[in-house]
């Protein structure tokens, strides 16, 4: 198969031969029986995601391996973690490999399922961490989150046994004491609103706590889902000592506010906008993003989290958190970081494709397209405009926070392997 008329990151238009699942030639003018029209698209690297809930086993409602893989495809995505929080949830080598074979028979994408810390996310016991390593699903990133390991004890020795594998401790940094009943960020509009705030000091104590534990005993460490200024600050000085700590933000981190929840379209709390961690300031988004650019934060996840409709419209005190974000994600990069001139494609790819795969171990997602490599491959129109339309999504879910806004870009084709998954932006 020739893909015709690409710009690889965004450089010069070439034509790209697909066969045996490997890139077999970049060039001009290639011909060949089968072509598909990239129209000018960027080429990416097949996006990989180190954050996504599938929900599946125990929340199908939401959510399943198929449909979640699909929405995946639909976002550029050609590989996922799919998170641990699942019912049973994954503390066992029978519930990962259970996903992991969900993943390999609907195959819209990769799906590397992540292991929990503490059996049952209780954390009081370490769940089963080298079985899952050397299970058929070959576990390398675990997490309890939605949770925090707060106990220190088991969080230390949680870092210590994954050494013998190379696998990487992915926290949730939330104090639970310091957020006891939080709905929002803590501050005036927190105030103003009557909900409990949440502290950014929760999140920031974790995150320097574990630091310490992480080079105390010469382990990998990852902080999920950053969402302030001060974690930005402690992660920085963190990598200045070269501590193995890596990290993560969302895209609704990188563009959305803590006033929307008082000035949201539809008035004040709406539960669209409820999320752990919860939206912040102005500030915050501010220095997310000096610090996705200058690579301090290591990449974007989507913390992908889908809800049926029972569990978000309804009173803000009793909806869910989390809002899904796989199909939206590289349109609100592109508006976050591209359009601002904090990131070009090549770094777009870095942070969304080759940085994620390397922390998670996946040796075949995340190369650069070129010769040789696997056929995955992203194709993507910076210049279409779409107005986000939640019932088009492949998703079964529809709780984003995006709804009616127009943002840029378009995923025009996924290719997994040199197999398509979406041709002009539709499901293969």
């Amino acid at each position: 198969m020739i893909i015709k008329n690409v710009r690889i990151l965004g450089g010069e238009p070439v034509d790209i031969r697909v066969a045996d699942g490997e890139i077999a030639e970049i060039g001009q003018g290639l011909e060949g029986p089968e072509t598909v029209d990239g129209g000018g698209a960027i080429a990416l690297p097949g996006l990989v995601d180190l954050h996504t809930h599938l929900r599946e086993p125990g929340r199908e409602d939401a959510e399943t391996v198929q449909t979640g893989t699909q929405s995946a495809a639909r976002g550029g995505y050609t590989a996922v973690h799919a998170m641990a929080n699942t019912s049973p949830v994954a503390d066992t080598a029978g519930v990962v490999e259970q996903v992991w074979r969900l993943g390999r028979e609907f195959a819209h994408c990769d799906v590397h399922p992540v292991g929990a810390v503490t059996v049952g996310l209780e954390g009081k016991q370490l769940a089963e961490l080298g079985a899952m390593a050397d299970s058929a699903a070959r576990v390398r990133v675990f997490s309890d989150d939605g949770k925090c390991v707060d106990d220190a004890v088991l969080m230390r020795r949680a870092l210590e046994y994954v050494k013998a594998f190379d696998g990487v401790i992915a926290q949730h940094a939330q104090e639970p004491r310091l957020t006891s009943g939080a709905q929002m960020n803590e501050g005036v509009i927190s105030g103003r609103l009557g909900l409990t705030g949440w502290p950014a000091v929760a999140e920031e104590a974790i995150i320097a706590r574990d630091c310490l534990l992480a080079a105390h005993v010469g382990s990998r460490l990852h902080i999920c889902h950053v969402s302030t200024a001060g974690s930005v600050e402690i992660i920085r000085w963190a990598k200045s000592k070269g501590w193995n700590v890596t990290c993560e933000v969302t895209p609704h981190h990188l563009l959305l506010t803590d006033d929307l929840v008082e000035e949201s379209p539809v008035g004040a709390y709406n539960p669209i906008y409820k999320v752990n961690p919860p939206l912040r300031t102005r500030a915050d988004v501010e220095a997310l993003r000096a610090a996705l650019a200058d690579g301090t934060i290591d990449i974007v996840a989507t913390d992908h989290a889908p809800h049926p409709v029972e569990d978000k419209e309804t009173e803000w005190s009793a909806a869910a958190m989390g809002m899904v974000g796989l199909e939206t994600a590289l349109s609100v990069v592109q508006e976050a970081m591209v359009e601002t001139g904090l990131l070009d494609w090549a770094g777009v790819a870095e942070r969304m494709s080759v940085v994620p795969a390397r922390i998670g171990r996946l040796g075949g997602q995340g190369q650069p397209l070129e010769v040789g490599a696997p056929a995955n491959i992203t194709l993507y129109d910076p210049s279409a405009r779409t107005e986000v339309d939640p019932s088009a999504f492949a998703s079964k879910s529809r709780n984003t926070p995006y709804e009616g806004m127009t943002l840029p870009g378009r995923v025009v084709a996924t290719f997994l392997r040199g197999r398509a998954t979406v041709l002009e932006g539709k499901l293969v």
